[in-house]
């Protein structure tokens, strides 16, 4: 996992790779929060609709 060092040249890390995985968890989390958020918002929605009909 050192796509960071290939792509700019530079080694931010160290090349230890930590900063990869830290871009790695950050996009899984965002990834995460979307879904759970788009989730809670089906099932409100299908909740308010089924009280009015």
């Amino acid at each position: 996992m050192d796509f960071i060092e290939q792509l700019f040249g530079l080694s931010p890390d160290g090349g230890d790779g930590s900063l990869e995985f830290l871009w790695l968890a950050a996009a899984l989390v965002a990834v995460g929060v979307f879904v759970f958020r788009r989730r809670i918002r089906r099932a409100l929605t299908a909740r308010a609709t089924a009280r009015r009909g």
